[in-house]
């Protein structure tokens, strides 16, 4: 990834935005636009699974409130005031006439929990990313952008579609303090102290993936990267300079073609 030093370009007020709801504070309706950006940013990248999977951002300003997809909806249909807002143990909070996903709730509530620096978790299934995840070995750290995530990749053994409450700590201990988890056997997930950070982790992670996958079907040798320049690779990448913003310019980016193509998420 190559470094910019020119000025960022912002994202710019959304014409389209309707009136924010007169109970909802400015924080929440933000933070629910920018949520709803990014669901039709992984429709528009592929990273979909009909009505599954889920992202979650917490609500600024109240503790233990989440946002999350109404369930049943496909991302291109997802938008800011159709978005659920609920508390750790899944009771809905806003009005919705759409469930959520429990094994959505069961993941994305027991981390935010745990992990205060995670204000947005993602979880994805992509094919090259739950590819990689039932390979025995993970993800090899021999290509550009594996080599952007020493020590940043954690890994839990499947149990199942992650329903059952018992999973909850080892979920947990598993993730440890680490940014992605490869959940083997099933799929990939980041998490970021913004949004846009954690979709630059989980962008990086599925790229890598991707690369892994095409390199191996080549049935040649791979190339290996010393582990001298993977740490000094992930220590180099944007992900890791200003926690808060990386990956801002990345994803704003996105959210302008989204604002060009699908401008309804922001009603």
């Amino acid at each position: 990834m190559e470094h910019s030093r020119s000025k960022a370009v912002t994202v710019l007020d959304t014409p389209t935005s309707t009136a924010k709801p007169a109970h909802m504070s400015d924080a929440e309706w933000r933070a629910r636009l920018e949520l709803a950006a990014c669901y039709r940013v992984f429709d528009h990248l592929g990273w979909v699974e009909m009505i599954f999977n889920h992202i979650t951002v917490r609500v600024p300003g109240e503790d233990g409130h989440l946002l999350i997809n109404p369930f049943g909806l496909t991302y291109d249909e997802v938008t800011a005031s159709n978005l659920v807002k609920i508390d750790f143990d899944g009771n809905i909070l806003s009005d919705s006439d759409w469930p959520i996903n429990e094994a959505g709730l069961l993941i994305h509530s027991v981390i935010h929990a745990n992990r205060p620096d995670a204000h947005c978790i993602m979880h994805t299934h992509t094919t090259a990313g739950t590819g990689v995840a039932c390979l025995r070995g993970g993800l090899d750290p021999d290509n550009f952008y594996s080599a952007q995530l020493h020590d940043m990749v954690a890994y839990h053994d499947f149990e199942g579609i992650t329903v059952a409450p018992e999973e909850k700590p080892r979920l947990v201990a598993d993730l440890g303090d680490r940014t992605l988890m490869i959940l083997r056997n099933h799929g990939l997930l980041a998490l970021g102290p913004t949004l846009p950070a954690a979709f630059a982790a989980l962008w990086t992670l599925q790229r890598a993936c991707e690369i892994q996958l095409a390199a191996q079907s080549s049935g040649q040798p791979l190339m290996p990267v010393s582990e001298e320049a993977a740490v000094r690779s992930t220590r180099e990448s944007f992900q890791l300079g200003d926690r808060t913003e990386a990956g801002r310019t990345l994803f704003d980016a996105l959210r302008r073609r989204i604002d060009r193509i699908a401008p309804d998420y922001a009603v």
